[in-house]
C-alpha cells in the first residue's frame, strides 16, 4: 500500500458528512488500507472512536483536523470582514501534537468562534509541534491566493506556513475534482509552486461520504444543514466525486505528480499516535499533610460510622475494614473523598440530593453520609457496586434539586479550578421518523408524503431506539408501502442512509468530569451552543473509562427534590413545624392506612390506576411492601405481583425448593423481586466468584439467549459443586428461578431503587 486517505470526513462533520465512523474503517480496511485519517470540520468530535475502530480493524489511526483559520486573528469578530475563513488540514504526528490539536480546537471554540471556530497563525505558532500541516482544499488560504492569480502572495502564505510548521512538516494538498469551477488551473498552481519553493506535495481526495451512490444522500444533508430545501441541486455534487476512492483511481489522478501520492503514505509512517485508553483518571483531592487518600477516607468513614451510632458493631466495622480493603486496592480512595465533599457541600447548604444504583450496597458511603440506606439492614451487597474482579470504576449516581443542580458544578469548579471541571457533550441523531420527513422535503415531496411514511414508523420506547429495519421488519403497512411505491422506497433508501447521523452537539444531562489537571491535557472543549456552559467535545464513551479515562460524575437535576425542598419550606412558613427527610419515620402507620385505601393521586411511583389497584389489594403494613411495589411495577416482573400479594396474606402459600433459597428470599415472601437477590443466589448457591456474578447480571439484563443458555450450564454445574446437589435438583432451582430471570432484572429491580423511591414519597 502506496496510498492513504489524509483527508476524510465522518459524520461528526456535523451534517456534511454521510460517513458513519464504523463503516468507514471497515471500508478502508477492506480496500487495503494500512492506515486512514479522521479530519472533521473544526472538531474532534469522533477521535476517540475512531481511533478504537482503527485499532479494532488493525490499521494505523491518524488524528486530525479541517481547521477553519481565521481571515484576521481569532479575536477579530466584525460582519463582512471576520465571516471569511480559511481551510487548513492538521495531523497530529505524535502525542505532542496530538494533545496540540487538543489545545488549538479548544481555543477556536472558546476564543475564535464567530460563525465557525476559528484558529489563527499565532495560535498555530504556539501550538505547532509533533502537528503536520497539509495546506488544505480549494477553501484555503493558498488557494484563495492562487483564484485571486496574486503569486507573491501565495509564495508568502507558503513560506510563512513552512516556518511556522517547520521545513519538512508543511505540504502542497492536490485534490481532484475536476468539475469544480477552475480546479484543475489551481491544482496546476499549486504544483508549480511547489517546484519552485522545493515544498513536497501531498495528494488527498476530499472525502464525504464512502460510495459514489452515497452522493445524494450527502446533499440531503447539507440541505438540512442550511435549511434551504428550495434549491437541493446547489448542494449536490453529484457530477464529481467525493467518495473514498481506491489507491488505483488515486494513481490515475495524479499520474502526472505520483510522488504526491507516495507522500500519503510518507506522512503516515512518520504519524505514530498512541493514545492511553481505559486507565482511570481521577482528580486530585486535597487532603491534609501527612495523610494519604487511603488513610483520609478510613479516618473519615470510622469517624463516619460511630456518628450512625455503628461504631460498636462488629458486623458493621467488619464490613467496612472489607470495603475499605477493596478500595484501597482498586486506588479508589479519591473518587470517595471527591463523592463525600460534594454531598457535605449540598447537605450544608440545604440543597436536597439523593443517591441512586448499586451504592446502595456500600457500609462506606452510608458511613460517609453520602448514602441514607444501611446495607445489612436491607441485605444489600457490596460486591454488586464494586468487586475485586470488576474491572470498571465505581460509579455514584447523585441526584439534585433540580433548581440548586448549578450551584454543586460551580462549588467543584471553585474547588478544583475552573480548566479542571466541565459538563460532558452529547450528540442528537437524525432519528428515523425525522430523516424520513427531512429526504422527503429535500427531494420536493409535499409535507403529507414525508409524514404519512413517518407515522409508519413505531416510536421507540426507553432502552429501544427504533430504526427505519427494524420498522420495516416488524411494520406490515411500511413493508407494504415500501415494497409497492416508487417514491416510499426513494424516500426511505435515502433516508436509512442520513439515520443516526449526528446532528448537532449539546450538552448531558447529568454527566460532568473533573481531572487531575487541565482538561485541556485530555479533551477539547467548547461552549455548549445553547447554554453556554463549556462542555468537552467527546462524549461520555470517549470521555470515561472505555475511553480517556477521565473520571465521570453524574450531577442530576430532579424536579422531585425540588418539589421536596419547597414542601418542607412551606410546612416551615405555614405550620413552623421542621421537618428533616432523612428521619421521616417508616412505619408510619396512617401513611400505609392511606395507600391502602388508594390515595396515590401525585405520589412518586405509586399513582397511576394500575398501581392504585395493587396497592389496595396488598394493603401495605411496611416499607419493605412499598419497595417491592416499586420493583415489581414494571414490563415483565409485573405478572408476580398477584404472588407476592397472595403470600402477604396467606404463608401457606409460601413455598421454597431449598432452605439455602428460603435464606435469600425469606422477606419478600418467597418471590424473586430484586435483581440483587438473584446474584445472591448466583454466588452463595452456585458459588459464582463476584466478578462471575457481575457477567452474569449483563447477560440477564441483556436477556440474550445464547448467553442465557450458557448461564444455565454454568449456574447448574455450579449449585452441584457448590451446594452439594445432584444434576436433578440444581435444575429443578434453575427451573424455579429462570421465569423471574427471563424478563431481564436490571437497577430498577434492586432493593436499593425500591429504597430510593419509597423515600420520595
Amino acid at each position: 500500500m502506496a496510498f492513504v486517505h489524509l483527508h476524510t470526513h465522518s459524520h461528526y462533520s456535523l451534517l456534511d458528512g454521510l460517513s458513519k465512523i464504523p463503516a468507514l474503517v471497515k471500508k478502508a480496511k477492506s480496500s487495503g488500507q494500512t492506515a486512514i485519517a479522521l479530519t472533521d470540520h473544526g472538531n474532534l468530535y469522533g477521535a476517540i472512536s475512531f481511533y478504537q475502530e482503527c485499532q479494532k480493524a488493525e490499521i494505523k489511526p491518524i488524528i486530525g483536523v479541517e481547521a477553519y483559520i481565521a481571515n484576521r486573528t481569532r479575536f477579530d469578530k466584525e460582519p463582512n470582514l471576520d465571516n471569511k475563513r480559511y481551510h487548513l488540514s492538521l495531523l497530529a504526528e505524535n502525542m505532542t501534537g496530538y494533545r496540540n490539536l487538543i489545545k488549538l480546537v479548544t481555543a477556536s471554540y472558546l476564543e475564535g468562534y464567530y460563525y465557525k471556530p476559528r484558529m489563527d497563525k499565532n495560535l498555530l505558532r504556539q501550538f505547532s509541534e509533533g502537528v503536520i500541516c497539509l495546506s488544505g482544499c480549494m477553501g484555503s488560504e493558498l488557494s484563495r491566493a492562487l483564484w485571486n492569480k496574486d503569486g507573491p502572495l501565495a509564495e508568502q502564505i507558503v513560506l510563512e506556513h513552512q516556518e511556522i510548521f517547520g521545513v519538512g512538516n508543511y505540504y502542497l494538498e492536490l485534490m481532484h475534482h475536476p468539475k469544480l469551477e477552475r480546479q484543475t488551473e489551481l491544482r496546476e498552481e499549486t504544483v508549480k509552486l511547489a517546484r519552485k519553493l522545493n515544498i513536497p506535495l501531498v495528494a488527498t481526495q476530499d472525502s464525504h461520504y464512502l460510495d459514489l451512490d452515497d452522493a445524494e444522500a450527502q446533499a440531503m444533508l447539507r440541505a438540512v444543514q442550511s435549511g434551504n430545501f428550495e434549491d437541493i441541486k446547489r448542494f449536490s455534487n453529484e457530477e464529481e466525486d467525493f467518495s473514498l476512492i481506491s489507491e488505483k483511481k488515486m494513481r490515475e489522478h495524479f499520474a502526472d505528480t505520483p510522488e504526491a501520492v507516495d507522500n500519503t503514505a510518507l506522512i503516515a509512517d512518520r504519524c505514530k499516535l498512541n493514545i492511553t485508553l481505559g486507565k482511570f483518571i481521577f482528580p486530585r483531592f486535597p487532603i491534609p499533610a501527612g495523610e494519604t487518600d487511603d488513610s483520609q477516607l478510613e479516618k473519615l468513614s470510622m469517624a463516619g460510622l460511630k456518628e450512625r451510632g455503628l461504631g460498636e458493631s462488629e458486623a458493621a466495622l467488619e464490613r467496612l475494614r472489607h470495603e475499605l480493603g477493596v478500595i484501597k486496592m482498586k486506588g479508589y480512595a479519591s473518587y470517595f473523598l471527591v463523592v463525600e465533599d460534594l454531598i457535605r457541600y449540598a447537605r450544608d447548604h440545604g440543597i436536597y440530593y439523593n443517591i441512586r444504583g448499586s451504592v446502595a450496597g456500600s457500609m462506606t458511603t452510608y458511613a460517609l453520609n453520602v448514602t441514607s440506606v444501611d446495607p445489612l439492614e436491607y441485605r444489600i451487597p457490596f460486591e454488586r457496586f464494586l468487586n475485586p474482579d470488576r474491572p470498571s470504576a465505581p460509579d455514584i449516581d447523585m441526584d439534585f434539586a433540580d433548581s440548586r443542580r448549578d450551584e454543586i458544578i460551580t462549588y467543584a469548579r471553585e474547588k478544583y479550578g475552573e480548566d479542571k471541571v466541565a459538563q460532558i457533550g452529547t450528540f442528537g441523531s437524525m432519528m428515523a421518523r425525522g430523516s424520513v420527513r427531512d429526504v422527503a422535503r429535500a427531494l420536493g415531496y409535499p409535507y403529507d408524503v414525508g409524514d404519512k411514511i413517518s407515522r409508519l414508523i413505531p416510536i421507540g420506547s426507553q432502552g429501544f431506539l427504533m430504526t427505519i429495519d427494524k420498522a420495516l421488519e416488524t411494520t406490515p403497512e411500511l413493508k407494504e408501502e415500501y415494497d409497492t411505491d416508487a417514491d416510499t422506497k426513494r424516500i426511505i433508501d435515502l433516508s436509512k442512509k442520513i439515520e443516526g447521523n449526528s446532528r448537532h452537539i449539546s450538552v448531558h444531562a447529568a454527566g460532568v468530569v473533573i481531572s487531575p489537571g487541565p482538561l485541556t491535557d485530555y479533551v477539547p472543549l467548547q461552549y455548549d451552543p445553547k447554554g453556554g456552559k463549556i462542555i468537552t467535545q467527546y462524549d461520555m464513551y470517549s470521555v470515561g473509562e472505555d475511553g480517556v479515562g477521565l473520571t465521570k460524575f453524574d450531577f442530576l437535576g430532579l424536579r422531585n427534590l425540588t418539589i421536596l425542598a419547597s414542601a418542607v419550606e412551606l410546612i416551615k412558613q405555614i405550620h413552623d413545624i421542621e421537618i428533616d427527610l432523612e428521619r421521616i419515620p417508616l412505619d408510619d402507620k396512617k401513611t400505609f392506612e392511606m395507600l391502602t385505601r388508594g390515595e396515590t393521586i401525585g405520589l412518586f411511583q405509586l399513582n397511576g390506576s394500575g398501581m392504585t389497584k395493587w396497592l389496595k389489594e396488598l394493603r401495605p403494613t411496611g416499607i419493605d411492601d412499598i419497595n417491592a411495589m416499586v420493583a415489581l411495577y414494571r414490563p415483565g416482573p409485573i405478572q408476580f405481583i398477584p404472588d407476592y400479594v397472595a403470600r402477604k396474606h396467606n404463608p401457606s402459600l409460601i413455598k421454597f425448593p431449598d432452605p439455602a433459597v428460603e435464606k435469600i428470599l425469606a422477606p419478600t415472601y418467597g418471590v424473586l423481586v430484586y435483581q440483587d437477590d438473584l446474584l445472591m443466589m448466583a454466588h452463595d448457591l452456585a458459588g459464582y466468584t463476584w466478578g462471575e456474578v457481575d457477567k452474569f447480571r449483563k447477560a440477564v439484563g441483556k436477556k440474550i439467549p445464547k448467553e442465557m443458555a450458557a448461564q444455565k450450564e454454568k449456574f447448574i454445574k455450579g449449585c452441584i459443586k457448590t451446594s452439594g446437589w445432584d444434576n436433578k435438583k440444581a435444575a429443578e432451582i434453575w427451573a424455579w428461578i429462570e421465569p423471574f430471570a427471563a424478563y431481564g432484572f436490571n437497577k430498577a429491580h434492586s432493593v436499593s431503587y425500591g429504597r430510593e423511591i419509597s423515600l420520595h414519597i
